[in-house]
């Protein structure tokens, strides 16, 4: 009996032990993690103050310049309601970017789909905001993303993870291609 007891004890360890474990990251992932689009620095002489609609040209600098203040929040970690580099969350990212460059933005993000002009995914530029339901049976838009880069069909935002912090991502990745709602152009 004891040879058996033994013997099943023996086979149940081995398959407990070919489990498939979750990954997990360490504290200093994050200090690993790379950047892939990176801020630059602005010229003093070119930043405008306000902005114009008359002016393609105009506006393409100040998204250029309110991306660049974005970025350079990335690595910030998530925190719930934050707007400086001790935290941030998703609404207070933008929020401080686009303030920085005197465009006044709500502070939450569902307040933030009300403002401007809805865009086509396909016609989305640097400089747009992405909204989404992150949520299985949220009712309201709870994320928002500005968009950095668009490199043939993909297109980068940053945003604040609440696990990563301000990051970039790719709206190709499956869970935020899911979770994408709409698209507005503020500027």
């Amino acid at each position: 009996m004891k040879k058996l007891l033994f013997l099943f004890l023996g086979i149940l360890m081995i398959n407990c032990g070919s489990v498939k474990k979750k990954t997990t990251y360490s504290k200093n992932y994050s200090k690993k993690r790379k950047v892939s689009v990176e801020a630059s620095t602005p010229d003093p002489n070119n930043l405008p103050r306000k902005t114009t609609r008359n002016s393609s040209r105009s506006t393409t600098l100040v998204a250029d310049n309110i991306i660049n203040t974005a970025l350079t929040f990335s690595g910030t970690r998530y925190k719930y309601g934050g707007t400086t580099k001790k935290g941030m969350d998703c609404s207070g990212l933008l929020y401080v970017s686009f303030a920085e460059h005197e465009v006044k933005l709500p502070r939450v993000s569902y307040h933030m789909a009300e403002e401007g002009k809805k865009v086509k995914i396909k016609n989305v530029e640097k400089g747009d905001l992405l909204f989404f339901k992150t949520r299985k049976r949220a009712r309201r838009i709870n994320h928002v993303g500005m968009v950095v880069a668009i490199e043939g069909d993909e297109i980068k935002f940053i945003h604040a993870s609440t696990s990563r912090g301000v990051i970039v991502s790719s709206l190709r990745e499956g869970y935020w291609n899911h979770a994408f709602v709409k698209a507005t152009r503020i500027l």
